[in-house]
């Protein structure tokens, strides 16, 4: 069974994430373990090795971003599927979130910073893999990042995988806490911090083992920042600015039972985009596709999707 490696890589900004990454078997990344011991008589680097010089190679690279409340560790198995099937994934913890300790937690200083850390992730993973572009993941909150970042940098993304994005979230904090957020930032206490408004984890999902592990998960993000919710809400809009200018295939995957985003409102944005689409949406599922009993359709349709979109040259 392929199984992560974890490392950290550097951001634009000098500071080091959290990254997880999962490779082929076969394949190791050597950027996240120390070099092969030399053989005997060898010099220096050579004991170095890298993805391009062992088979396997990848056949494409998908860098992944978790939600809000979420981080890299809710979304293993479907890492793991999209690796077994030849596609090296690198899930990228977000400042302040689940195994970053190096960073203030819940807190972001400005919405591009998001959005750098993940162009550093994209251009280690083309470094790394050997592919030209990477195909972005984002599951829910960071679906809206996947689509501001493709549009920012289209040079970097092969295509574009939206599940279940938060583009437009359902789910939203009431208007008294609006209004502390505002008195907040006024008064330069960027660092108050809010409870995320997703505390009820049946939201997520229906999955009775599902729903105690999120219940007890000490990783999940339950408080953010007064700054963090300001530049989340323009990440909306940046998100939805960026719509237009995305050139890249885009598959939206969309939980039919959803009640933290709009479906109908994120279906019509994506079918108003310039780009090769596909819309899947699956009956009777809830917003964390990962936490079905089966989601092997789903596990099995990004796996095709990649492999489509990476030999369409997309």
């Amino acid at each position: 069974m392929v199984e992560p490696q974890e490392c950290t890589y550097t951001t634009a900004d000098g500071s080091e994430l959290p990254l997880t990454v999962w490779l082929p078997e076969g394949v190791r990344s050597p950027m996240c373990q120390a070099p092969d011991p030399l053989p005997l008589g060898a010099t220096k680097g050579q004991g170095v090795r890298s993805l391009t010089d062992r088979a396997p190679d990848p056949k494409a690279a998908v860098v992944y971003l978790h939600g809000i409340q979420s981080h890299n560790q809710w979304y293993e198995a479907s890492s793991r599927f999209l690796a077994e099937a030849g596609v090296a994934v690198y899930q990228v913890e977000r400042r302040g979130s689940g195994r970053d300790a190096g960073h203030a937690r819940g807190h972001v200083d400005r919405a591009e910073t998001w959005l750098a850390d993940v162009h550093a992730a994209a251009e280690r993973a083309i470094r790394e893999a050997g592919h030209p572009r990477v195909h972005l993941l984002g599951v829910s909150w960071g679906g809206k990042l996947a689509l501001a970042c493709v549009g920012e940098r289209p040079e970097l993304y092969r295509s574009l995988i939206l599940s279940a994005p938060g583009i437009f979230p359902r789910v939203d904090v009431g208007l008294a806490t609006k209004l502390r957020i505002v008195k907040s930032l006024l008064a330069g206490r960027d660092l108050d911090r809010f409870p995320v408004p997703l505390d009820d984890p049946h939201l997520f999902t229906e999955n009775l083992a599902r729903l105690r592990s999120i219940a007890e998960d000490p990783l999940s993000l339950r408080e953010v920042t007064a700054r963090f919710l300001f530049e989340s809400r323009r990440l909306d809009r940046l998100a939805r600015d960026a719509a237009a200018r995305v050139e890249a295939p885009t598959l939206l995957a969309l939980a039919g039972t959803d009640r933290i985003i709009d479906n109908g409102r994120t279906r019509a944005l994506v079918h108003a985009m310039a780009v090769r689409r596909r819309v899947v949406e699956y009956p009777g599922t809830h917003h964390t596709l990962e936490f079905e009993a089966d989601p092997s359709r789903y596990f099995a349709d990004l796996a095709a999707w990649v492999q489509e979109a990476e030999g369409g040259g997309g």
